[in-house]
Order: C-alpha cells, then sequence, then structure tokens
C-alpha cells in the first residue's frame, strides 16, 4: 500500500484514519488491527492475507471515497494464522484496543503491542520444539565477520568473528538461522542470497558505540571484557543490531537476556559447510530431517535437550577433558543403570527452557505455570539420583537443577491442576489463594443458596407449582413459568422471553441480584488478572537459576539418551589419544545400519604418522563412499562425548574434519559441478593440517581424462606429502594406486567384489591392497544399461586395454615410478565404430543405420 499523505486522511472515515497512521508506522508487516473478536486487514494486507491464508476477500464500505478491501480473522484462531504466516517467512504487527470503549470518543484507542517475526517468535503453537529459532544479524568489513545469533525463546546469545567467507558459510550452515539482518552496504550477498527470512537494515543500527551501550544496558555491566568481547569489534556491532531489533519487536523488558558468550573456532572441530552437508548431520542431502546422525542419536525425553543434542552434533569439542568428563557421566548411568530410573521423570520435565524465557517475557499461559509446577515437584526424585553418582560431571548438573521449594509452594497454592489456556476468561487461580478473590467468586456464582430459597418463597406466594428460577448467559436470570399457569403470574412479574410452553419473567428483587452478580464477575475476573500479573513478580527473581535449572536437565537428558543409545545400538566407549591418528576396529555406518534392509559390514581403518593416506579404490556402489562418511561420523561422535559404533576407536587429536564427496551445479552462483568440485578442494588444501581428517572421493571426475587424473594425483601428492593430514582418498584412477610405491606414508585398500557370470556382488569388506578392477560394465549392467551397449562397451574396453599394455610394454620402469601411466588417445573414430560391430547381432534396420553412420564419418 503506497505511503498516504497526511492531508489525504481528512478524507477518511477516523477509525481508518487511525488504521492508516499505525500502517504507516509499520509498512513492510501485515497489521493484524483487532475490531471486537476479530482481526482485520485492509487494502493490500488484506489482499495479501487472502492470498496467502486462504481466507475471504470482501469490502467494509468506503472510506475517502473508494471501497475497502478487507479480510478478517477470530482472534481466538489467531495463533493458527500466525504460525502458517511464519512458515511463510512473513511478519506480523500485533494492534489491540488498549482504551475502554465505554469511555472513548471515537474509535478505541489502539496500538502494535508486539512483531511476530520469524526469528524473534516465543509462543508455542509457532515454534518448532525440537529446533533451534535463531534470529541472526552479520556485520562486514574488510578484516572480516561479525556474526551474532540469539534464541529468544531461550535467551542464548552467541557472537562470532570470522575471517573468511568460508567461515562464514559455515556458521550460517550449522546455525541455520529463521531471520537474518545484514547492513545496508553489505558486499557478500552472494553468501546470504539462498537464505529465507534476511532483512535489510540502516547502518547506523551497527554503529560500534551505540551497540556497546545497548548491551550494557541489556547486561547492566560497565564493560563487555567479562564476556571476552574485549577487541571484538564486529561481533559488537553486529549484537548490537540483533540487540535494538529484538527490543523493536518485542516491546517489553527481556531480563532472561542476561548474558553473551563469545564463539571461538578453536574450541571444537572445525567443520566447513560442505562437510556438514556431505555428512547429513541434522539435514540430509535432499533438505529433509530423516535419516541424519541426529535421528539416529535422538531418543531424548525433553524438547530442549533434543535442541542441545543438535547443538552439540554441530560443535564437536577439541578439549579432551572437557569429552571424558561427558563419557564419564554417561558411563556411570550405563553403569548403574539409572536410565530406566531417570527416563520417566526427565520426560515429565517437558521444555523447562522455553517455559522460563515466555515467564520473563511476561506472556507466559496459565497452562505454563502448570507445567513448571508440574516440573518443580519431580527435583527431589531427580536428586535423589543424582545423589548416587559419583561423577564430577554429574555433581555439576546436579547443583545447576537444583530445587525449588518456596516456588513450587507458591504455584501448588496459586494454580489448578489444569488450567485452561489463557487467563482472560479466569479460573485460574485456586479456591483458597486469596480470600477476596474468593468472595466475588462467590457472589458471581449465583449465590445458589439465595436462588433456590428464592424459588421456594415464589412457589409458596403465588402458588405456581411449574415455578423455577433460572439463568443463561444471553438473558440472565429469569422466572420460568409454564404456559398452562401464566394466569397466575403476579402482576409484579415483567415479562422477559415467549417459548413455546413457558413464559420467563424477571423480577425486582431478581434485577438487583442479577447486576450485582454480573458486577462481581467483572471484579473477579479483575482481580484474578492482577494476581496474575503478580506471579510473575513472585517468580521472577528466580529466573536466573531456573535457567541453570533448565541447561542442566537438557544436558541429564543428552548424556542418559547417550547411554540409552549405547546400550540400544551396541556403541562403545571411543578412547580419546594424545597420539595423531585414529584406529578402529569393526567400525560401522550410524545410520546406514540403521536403515539397510541387510546385516551392515562393519571395517576397520588405521591411520597414523607412518599411515597417513589410504587410497580407497573398489566398485562403484562397493561402499566406499559410505567407508569414508562413518570413519568421520564416528570420529565427530567421539568429539560429541558419545559412544561410537564400533567394537573399539583411538581417536588422535583433531583439529578440522573436510569431506569432498560428490558435487552439483551451484546455479545461483554460476558455477558448474566441477567448479564447485574444485572451490571445495581448493579449500581443503590451503586449510587443512597435519591433525585434520580428510575425505576426498572421485577428485577430476568432471573433466576430461588427462585433467582429472592429473588433478587427482596432485592433490593426493599435495595432502601425503605438504600437509601429511589424515586423508581418505576414494578414487576410480587406478594409476593412484602406485602412490604408496612413491610416497612412504600412503597406503591402499579396496572394498572386494564378486564377479558372478555377469553379475557382480559387492561385499563391502575393506582390504589391504588396490582394487583388481572396477566393475564399472557389471554396475552398469544392474542399473539396467541395454545389453548391447554393454556389449559394445566391453569390446572398446578390451581395445583401449590392448593399446595400453602396447604403450606400456614401451616405457621403463624407472619412467612407471616417476609418471603417471595414461591411455593413449584413439585417433580413428572409424575404426573404433567397425571394431564394435558384430553382425551376427545386428537386425536388417540396425545393419543400415549402422552403413549410414559409416558413411557419414568416411567423409
Amino acid at each position: 500500500m503506497k505511503a498516504i499523505a497526511t492531508q489525504d486522511l481528512e478524507k477518511h472515515t477516523p477509525m481508518m484514519r487511525q488504521y492508516l497512521t499505525l500502517k504507516a508506522e509499520n509498512p513492510d508487516v501485515l497489521l493484524f488491527y483487532r475490531m471486537g473478536d476479530f482481526y482485520e486487514l485492509f487494502y493490500d494486507d488484506a489482499k495479501k492475507a487472502s492470498e496467502l491464508l486462504g481466507i475471504s476477500l470482501t469490502a467494509r464500505g468506503k472510506s475517502g471515497g473508494d471501497p475497502i478491501p478487507m479480510a478478517g480473522l477470530p482472534y481466538h484462531a489467531v495463533e493458527g494464522y500466525l504460525a502458517k504466516l511464519v512458515q511463510l517467512r512473513v511478519s506480523v504487527a500485533i494492534c489491540e484496543q488498549i482504551g475502554d470503549p465505554a469511555t472513548s470518543k471515537g474509535p478505541v484507542e489502539r496500538k502494535v503491542v508486539r512483531l511476530v517475526t520469524p526469528g524473534t517468535l516465543t509462543d508455542e503453537a509457532l515454534l518448532q520444539e525440537k529446533q533451534d529459532n535463531l534470529l541472526a544479524a552479520v556485520y562486514h568489513d574488510k578484516t572480516g565477520f561479525g556474526y551474532a545469533t540469539l534464541d529468544i525463546s531461550s535467551g542464548r546469545f552467541v557472537v562470532a568473528e570470522l575471517i573468511t567467507s568460508e567461515a562464514l558459510e559455515a556458521e550460517l550452515q550449522r546455525t541455520c538461522p529463521a531471520e537474518l539482518l545484514y547492513s545496508e552496504d553489505f558486499s557478500e550477498m552472494s553468501l546470504i542470497a539462498s537464505l529465507e527470512g534476511t532483512r535489510r537494515r540502516p547502518e547506523w543500527e551497527f554503529d560500534f558505540n551505540t551497540s556497546q551501550k545497548l548491551l550494557r544496558d541489556q547486561f547492566n555491566t560497565k564493560d563487555l571484557r567479562g564476556f571476552g568481547l574485549d577487541g571484538a569489534r564486529l561481533s559488537v556491532q553486529a549484537a548490537g543490531c540483533l540487540m535494538q531489533y529484538v527490543k523493536d519487536t518485542q516491546r517489553t523488558a527481556l531480563p532472561h537476556i542476561n548474558s553473551i558468550v563469545r564463539f571461538n573456532q578453536g574450541d571444537s572441530i572445525i567443520l566447513d559447510a560442505a562437510t556438514r552437508r556431505n555428512l547429513e548431520l541434522t539435514t540430509n542431502l535432499q533438505g529433509g530431517r530423516t535419516n541424519t546422525l541426529a535421528t539416529v542419536l535422538d531418543n531424548t525425553t525433553t524438547p530442549m535437550g533434543s535442541r542441545m543434542l543438535q547443538r552439540w552434533i554441530h560443535e564437536p569439542l577439541r578439549n579432551k577433558n572437557h569429552i571424558e568428563a561427558r563419557q564419564n557421566a554417561l558411563e556411570e548411568i550405563l553403569a548403574n543403570g539409572l536410565y530406566d530410573e531417570l527416563y520417566p521423570l526427565l520426560k515429565s520435565l517437558g521444555d523447562i527452557e522455553r517455559i522460563t524465557a515466555r515467564l520473563a517475557l511476561r506472556n507466559a499461559r496459565p497452562r505454563d505455570f502448570s507445567r513448571l509446577k508440574h516440573a518443580l515437584g519431580i527435583l527431589p526424585e531427580i536428586q535423589q539420583i543424582l545423589a548416587k553418582c559419583q561423577s564430577e560431571h554429574i555433581k555439576l548438573l546436579a547443583r545447576k537443577i537444583s530445587e525449588f521449594p518456596q516456588e513450587l509452594a507458591l504455584l501448588d497454592s496459586a494454580i489448578i491442576d489444569n488450567p485452561p489456556m489463557l487467563i482472560r476468561d479466569g479460573g485460574v487461580l485456586k479456591t483458597g489463594y486469596n480470600t477476596e478473590l474468593d468472595e466475588w467468586r462467590d457472589l458471581s456464582q449465583g449465590a445458589t443458596d439465595y436462588l433456590a430459597e428464592l424459588e421456594a418463597r415464589e412457589k409458596e406466594a403465588t402458588g405456581i407449582s411449574t415455578l423455577k428460577v433460572g439463568y443463561n448467559r444471553v438473558h440472565g436470570y429469569y422466572i420460568e413459568v409454564s404456559r398452562r399457569e401464566s394466569d397466575l403470574v403476579p402482576l409484579s412479574y415483567q415479562r422477559r422471553q415467549t417459548l413455546k410452553n413457558t413464559e420467563r419473567y424477571i423480577v425486582a428483587e431478581l434485577k438487583e441480584h442479577e447486576e450485582k452478580v454480573l458486577s462481581s464477575q467483572g471484579k473477579a475476573l479483575a482481580l484474578e488478572k492482577q494476581l496474575w500479573e503478580q506471579l510473575f513478580d513472585l517468580i521472577l527473581p528466580q529466573l536466573h537459576p531456573l535457567q541453570q535449572f533448565a541447561q542442566g536437565a537438557a544436558e541429564l537428558d543428552v548424556i542418559t539418551n547417550f547411554a540409552e543409545r549405547a546400550d540400544t545400538l551396541n556403541y562403545q566407549k571411543p578412547m580419546l589419544s594424545e597420539t595423531s591418528g585414529i584406529q578402529i576396529e569393526s567400525g560401522r555406518h550410524p545410520v546406514i545400519e540403521q536403515v539397510s534392509q541387510t546385516p551392515f559390514i562393519a571395517n576397520p581403518v588405521v591411520l597414523n604418522p607412518t599411515r597417513k593416506m589410504l587410497i580407497v579404490t573398489g566398485p562403484n556402489m562397493g561402499g566406499k563412499s559410505t567407508y569414508m562418511r562413518q570413519v568421520a561420523l564416528i570420529t565427530l561422535m567421539a568429539h560429541i562425548g558419545c559412544y561410537v559404533p564400533a567394537q573399539s576407536a583411538i581417536i588422535g587429536p583433531i583439529d578440522r574434519i573436510f569431506t569432498r564427496i560428490g558435487a552439483a551445479d551451484d546455479l545461483a552462483s554460476g558455477r558448474s559441478t566441477f567448479m564447485v568440485e574444485m572451490t571445495e578442494t581448493a579449500n581443503i588444501l590451503h586449510n587443512a593440517t597435519p591433525n585434520s581428517l580428510v575425505l576426498m572421493d572421485e577428485i577430476g571426475r568432471g573433466t576430461s581424462t588427462y585433467d582429472g587424473l592429473s588433478l587427482a594425483w596432485s592433490a593426493a601428492e599435495y595432502l601425503a606429502q605438504k600437509i601429511q593430514a589424515m586423508t581418505l582418498f576414494a578414487t576410480h584412477y587406478f594409476e593412484l594406486t602406485q602412490l604408496p610405491e612413491l610416497i612412504s606414508n600412503v597406503a591402499n585398500v579396496h572394498l572386494d567384489a564378486i564377479e558372478h557370470g555377469d553379475s557382480i556382488v559387492f561385499m563391502h569388506a575393506v582390504q589391504d591392497g588396490a582394487a583388481s578392477k572396477s566393475y564399472g560394465l557389471q554396475v552398469a549392467a544392474l542399473a539396467g544399461v541395454p545389453n548391447s551397449v554393454i556389449l559394445a562397451a566391453k569390446h572398446k574396453l578390451h581395445h583401449l586395454e590392448s593399446r595400453n599394455a602396447n604403450h606400456s610394454e614401451r616405457s621403463s620402469s624407472q619412467s612407471m615410478q616417476q609418471t603417471m601411466t595414461f591411455p593413449e588417445p584413439v585417433t580413428s573414430l572409424l575404426q573404433e565404430t567397425m571394431d564394435s560391430i558384430k553382425p551376427d547381432e545386428l537386425s536388417p534396420k540396425q545393419a543400415l543405420d549402422i552403413l549410414y553412420e559409416l558413411k557419414k564419418l568416411s567423409h
């Protein structure tokens, strides 16, 4: 909708002037304008909402001489509509009536009370319970990037200083923000172009001094050194913009945002964006969430535990002491069989993390208080179980979880066991909590003794046997008399309603009682709302301990879950070594073994200073990619404190995990498959170290044979000799199997297969040495390639191998050790075609087609 000039407002009705003024203040979002029991939308907002939500588009008279497009939705159903809009990344301004209709002259005063945006959700109905919902901000200058994320539904505030665009890309992949704020002059738009929910913000919102002050005021500190932000200028600027945006949208105090953490990439194993994608940690290659590492490992009992587990998966630790603390806690829970005791108790806790945030924002609902009451009541039992443990880490979690006897007693005395959804209708607070409230409720409930007494008295006075005193919400209190006795009704009775067989009346005494009851209902509801607000004031002093409780309970849930997974899935405790290397006995892929219809073949891997690179050969579909990925996943699982799918595992220091497995065109950035492949390869060769785990699969396959083989050879040689990273290098270039003869820390392994006639059986077992052949034609046959094409390919293969053999015989052994062996190019296409023809297998039509083709080739 176009902006309306001030003078043009005079053409509209008072109500529409109010609407247009509020809309002008919120031009980029849908404005839900409260009118009675509905939220109304007008003009372009109405058209857009009608299209997005499937609601009727109508018109509301005229204003300024033109019809006003209008769409509306019931206020009591607004959560469902908001949920749909949020999924579509559409933001909404909620405008409520704040004035009193009884005293208002003209339109009731209204104002926007909050903005609902994808990154600032707190309502339970709008959030995915097992996923973090992050608001992020990024700021950039020539020195690097500042990146900040906030989960407003928990208060978790994290910043990072990033030097390269690759590091920012990895962070975006890790955090997957629901909404991203960026500055007007942000110059790296290609990094965020594919993200939904991006929002451009003015440059002044990233001002360093303003940002510093905002953060100091929020945390009530003199400076930001205590948070490790001294010198983190870009992070502070990103965090400041983010904080301003949250204040603008929430329009209330944010006491649960009371700390900020600086994420240090050196504290965790670095995973670039390609690696997170290729390993399918929390999202599969199709963008879904099935068949991922998270789905296999996640048997947590609480939503907050599930969210923490996903964060752990994306942030594998490097600190050996921290990892072993988790392992020791897991081991004790497993050894003492505590999972069965803890499981039902943890399951009953619910999502305390988000409930606590809603308390802080003062938008918690009655059932949030009821769930908190229930959770606090469970804590003594949890503490009794944890008291049996000797692990220092479990003792730390027990201190975090704590107990809250005073808050439990308060909530137990205040909140009924099954409260209604909303406070607006009352009936949330218990009888006995407040004497005055009880008195007003007694009056509002109609004083049934008084009504029974009135009915008996009137029956006796009038002699009407069918007389009854009743009540309904539409007509209030009444005296009902059957039609056949209506002639006995006294003159003092005033007719109120005529029904089919009865007449209803009102008398002065009953009218007076009705007014008293209706008045008491309003006063009871007003007092209950006042007492409800006081409950927030009584609970909020314990906000920080409640946040600690939620954090401790979530971690206990994750570690207890690890114990269950280890027991159920036959995982073993990995050993962390100070010596470089990875040694895994009978390792298994944690996801494939769960979804495969056949028993999984376990395989070993040995990487150490004298065996840094394994050249992995074998047939397509033979399991090379699965084997490589399982090594990376087992390594990652060991670094989050989880047991691993292996008979045993000894893992040395790891700083990064890189994968170059598969590729697709990046059309948005104008990059071909091969360009993507080479970009990822370049990133590995520039950033890998001797403590990095590198998975390289089929390098060079996207270009010509000569170029591809040369690139693959050179990359492998560079990784093995220059970088000396721990590398699994899968290839179909059999020439690379000569590398172990030239470089001492390289070895060959292969995945075996057995030929049976013209078919093939994949053994999926890793053996030392190079594969004898690639079995490409057999795999093609399995895929359904026509038999005539397979036969022609076999003939062609025999021809090429013969020519290559002749070439090899002419080469000296010294030459073999210094250079790669390439097949000679076949120069005669005509000869090739002739060699591939088998006349006895051709139909007359096929023979004629070939004749025409040969004629073309001869010219």
